[in-house]
């Protein structure tokens, strides 16, 4: 059962940290968080998934801590196939809670559901297939 504290939880949160400040200031991110590195080298292939999901929001009008937590989750979806698709699902959907607008989790949901799709992932998918 996941806690507040759990360090995989703690992990995305900085990561997603690290890529909202990138989207203000191009500076280099944390180094010692390979997530955010890593969703940062994928950013082109992650971007049409975000457009392709939020076709009525071009990204610079995306609230910046929405883009950011689907940026992070897409990047999971696409390439962290030993994470459970749910823990993706549910930790987007509650950072996005945490720290955005009263309508960020919604959004999020909507828009990863969509992505659901586009990356092939089943939302009942096994953790190791």
């Amino acid at each position: 059962m996941k806690t507040a504290n759990d360090p995989r939880h703690l992990h995305r949160i900085k990561a997603f940290k690290g890529l909202f400040a990138q989207t203000f200031i191009d500076q280099e991110l944390l180094k010692d968080n390979d997530l955010s590195i890593a969703t940062w080298e994928n950013l082109t292939q992650i971007d049409q998934i975000v457009t392709k999901c939020a076709p009525e929001w071009p990204l610079n009008q995306i609230n910046k801590v929405d883009l950011s937590v689907l940026r992070l989750s897409i990047y999971e979806l696409l390439f962290k196939r030993d994470v459970p698709t749910k823990v993706i699902l549910d930790e987007a959907v509650e950072i996005a809670k945490r720290y955005g607008g009263p309508n960020s989790g919604s959004f999020v949901n909507g828009a990863l559901a969509h992505a659901l799709e586009l990356t092939d992932r089943k939302e009942d998918e096994p953790k190791f297939n």
